[in-house]
């Protein structure tokens, strides 16, 4: 791809992560969202535009995602709607297909389209679904989740939630997804977490509620995960597991792997090893003056006693004697050998 149509394709993600977020934070309320038709129509006026610039790039799997959602907006737009909970639980599912499908095109391998349309294919009972249950409720025939709520385990019967579980839970999302907005600060963070704790409290004492909140929790503490990471996976998780303890089906929340993931701490970098020199260099060798040298040998006087041979003619035996004495020691001899003889007579 030349720089011009990276340029564009760069221009494209930027606008189409505004949109995501627009209908996000519609479908999160969506409820309250119903009855303001210029919120509705701002979550219309979203898809159509991501369904447009995709069409432009030849992203086919995103223009027919964005299309399905664009058509559900439009019903909502056009009709007086209650909006329950699964209502609002195909909306989400259908969105995060388009958000998983914007968040491949700007990965390090881009998006390739024979995969993604496999990925389109696969969700389209949900698509159907959806529309489906939006003909139902406009035709007022709506049908209620008749989904059996899983039986709750021995011992760990669930509480009854407070009457305000569902707008509180809302309103706590709301405030966290505004400080995932902004500066990442240990303030912004610590305020987070408070909110997963408060959240906790509210689930009528389940544990794997709790469990959830818990993960959350690690998983913002750990400073390696970034608000963009953290956001999506802890706002559609929290909001999927109130919707399971409202109908009944607590015993079924639980993290998900990519969250667990985020609560691993990667350990510190380990120091670069020092160089060799620094570490296992020898210290060099002595010079052979240094260690080897052998002291110096002590004169003839004063180690061992110095031997000569003298012939035993008397002319060879005074050049052996001169030669090997100086005068002094010579006059010594001829003393000696002069007392010799005089002992003799």
């Amino acid at each position: 791809m030349d720089a011009g149509n990276q340029r564009i394709l760069g221009y494209f993600i930027e606008e189409a992560k505004e949109h995501l977020d627009t209908i996000e934070k519609g479908l999160l309320d969506l409820p309250t969202v119903v009855k303001d038709p210029e919120t509705v129509n701002e979550m219309f006026r979203a898809a159509h535009s991501v369904k447009g610039g995709a069409a432009m790039l030849g992203f086919g799997s995103i223009q027919k995602t964005a299309h399905r959602l664009e058509d559900g907006f439009k019903i909502l737009k056009e009709n007086d709607l209650n909006v329950d909970r699964k209502l609002e639980t195909l909306f989400l599912q259908s969105y995060d297909i388009l958000k998983d499908l914007i968040e491949q095109l700007q990965g390090p391998f881009g998006l390739r389209e024979d995969e993604a349309q496999k990925v389109v294919q696969a969700a389209e009972p949900n698509f159907i679904q959806l529309q489906n249950y939006l003909e139902h409720l406009v035709s007022g025939e709506g049908t209620p989740d008749t989904t059996a709520p899983t039986s709750p385990q021995p011992g760990k019967a669930q509480s009854k939630l407070p009457d305000n579980f569902a707008p509180e839970v809302t309103g706590i999302l709301k405030q966290m997804l505004q400080l995932f907005k902004q500066e990442d600060t240990p303030t912004n963070r610590q305020q987070i977490q408070e909110y997963c704790k408060r959240l906790a409290l509210m689930g009528g004492g389940s544990e794997l509620w709790q469990g959830l909140l818990k993960t959350c929790y690690h998983a913002i503490a750990n400073r390696n995960n970034s608000y963009q990471t953290l956001a999506p996976l802890v706002i559609k998780e929290v909001k999927l597991a109130s919707d399971q303890l409202q109908q009944g089906k607590g015993n079924a929340i639980a993290p998900s792997p990519n969250l667990q993931q985020l609560t691993i701490v990667a350990p510190p970098p380990q120091p670069p090893a020092k160089p060799a020199t620094e570490t296992s260099a020898k210290p060099p060798a002595k010079l052979a003056t240094e260690t080897s040298a052998k002291p110096p040998a002590k004169p003839a006087s004063e180690a061992t006693t110095k031997q000569i041979k003298i012939p035993v003619e008397p002319k060879g035996a005074a050049k052996a004697i001169i030669k090997a004495f100086n005068k002094k020691q010579i006059m010594q001899l001829v003393k000696l050998l002069h007392a010799h003889a005089k002992a003799q007579e």
